[in-house]
């Protein structure tokens, strides 16, 4: 079964690597939800509310312009502002943790948006960070073709999230996508420098109640984790006189 396109769980691992100016490593469990947007409305499944109370939630305020609209709307205007949308006319996947027990923070949340035939034609990271601002990049071939496993992206970081990197520098990105699993690579850089690796890996099973019931009893504090886990790495980092920068004003333009 071909998950790419389908309501799904993934359950894998992230690992960051730190490689300068000091060296700093660490590797957690995690498990995320792949929703595409036009299965949202009509979605029921055990355990898993949509814009609505359960054990896991989907919540619109928790995406796009946060204000509980319709996150289609948000994506279309950014897809044709770029000159994106007729390539992107098909499904738009949502990768991101669910609320659980009513609390989420996401570090970073991707939107996959494929054309009629399937194929994925851009990818918008929906990066938030623990001060409770959010940005936007958009991720595409500049003649918007298809995305395969073997292309890389650069963008120029405009958003600050870890008080020990300035935000200068820019992201590559990659994304391994296959029919029953999920791999996002993203490699930060200053000057040509690696500075810091990321991997967000898992294989994918369908969205069921079974697959929500395994995730429960496995990590049943996922989400608060994250943010524990988060403060408890900026401990270690500190510990290791990691240089500290100052969170700068927000940039003016959420999408980049």
């Amino acid at each position: 079964m071909d998950l790419r396109l389908a309501p799904s769980v993934g359950t894998g691992r992230v690992v960051h690597a730190r490689h300068a100016p000091l060296a700093h490593r660490f590797v957690y469990p995690l498990a995320f939800v792949r929703v595409p947007l036009s299965a949202w409305a009509g979605l029921r499944v055990p355990l898993l509310g949509v814009d609505r109370a359960n054990v896991f939630s989907l919540r619109r305020a928790d995406h796009g312009a946060r204000d509980g609209s319709d996150p289609a709307r948000w994506l279309k205007a950014i897809l044709q502002a770029r000159g994106l949308a007729a390539a992107a006319d098909g499904e738009v996947v949502l990768q991101t943790f669910p609320r659980l027990f009513g609390y989420v923070f996401n570090p970073v949340s991707f939107w996959f948006c494929h054309d009629a035939p399937g194929r994925l034609r851009a990818v918008i990271a929906e990066v938030n960070n623990t001060f409770g601002e959010h940005h936007a990049y958009v991720v595409a071939h500049p003649d918007a073709r298809p995305i395969t496993a073997a292309d890389e992206f650069e963008v120029a970081k405009a958003f600050h999230v870890s008080p020990f990197f300035p935000v200068a520098g820019s992201y590559r990105f990659r994304f391994v996508l296959s029919e029953a699993r999920s791999t996002v690579c993203i490699d930060y850089e200053e000057d040509g420098r690696p500075m810091l690796s990321t991997r967000l890996s898992a294989p994918l099973e369908p969205l069921t109640g079974r697959a929500l019931g395994r995730w429960l009893l496995r990590f049943p504090a996922m989400t608060v984790g994250v943010m524990w886990r988060i403060h408890v790495q900026a401990f270690q980092l500190w510990r290791k006189r990691a240089p500290f920068f100052r969170k700068p004003e927000p940039p003016l333009e959420r999408i980049s």
